[in-house]
């Protein structure tokens, strides 16, 4: 049985914004993460900092840009979600971060880009 290409593609854009993160000192907690019924893609940590963060990934900027897709909707429901989550944990962060990574993939290479603080809780 195949997988859907666009199932596969964000699966891949995840795993490289996973390593992107590590790369860059932060421990992912979890991966595609269900809590308050949102998925959250990747939840973070660095320090004392928790950083919730969507994956966008593309094969082109037809449909224009990966990070335009997380829109006030979007965000909304990652605020939502990221409560929930933090509710559920025992350890308790002293800050919170909403990040965006985007994956975009042109011919065989991937781009990717690193949005610390896209957006606040309030936005």
């Amino acid at each position: 049985m195949n997988e859907d290409p666009r199932r596969a593609l964000g699966r891949e854009g995840e795993a490289r914004a996973a390593r992107l993160l590590e790369q860059l000192g932060y421990e992912v907690l979890a991966r595609n993460v269900r809590a308050g019924g949102v998925e959250l893609d990747l939840v973070a940590a660095r320090g004392p900092l928790v950083t919730f963060v969507e994956v966008k990934a593309r094969r082109s900027r037809t449909h224009g840009a990966a990070e335009e897709a997380v829109d006030a909707r979007k965000r909304a429901r990652l605020v939502r979600g990221a409560a929930a989550w933090l509710a559920a944990q025992p350890q308790r962060y002293a800050r919170v971060r909403f990040d965006v990574v985007t994956c975009e993939l042109e011919g065989a290479d991937w781009h990717l880009r690193h949005w610390p603080a896209a957006f606040d809780a309030g936005d």
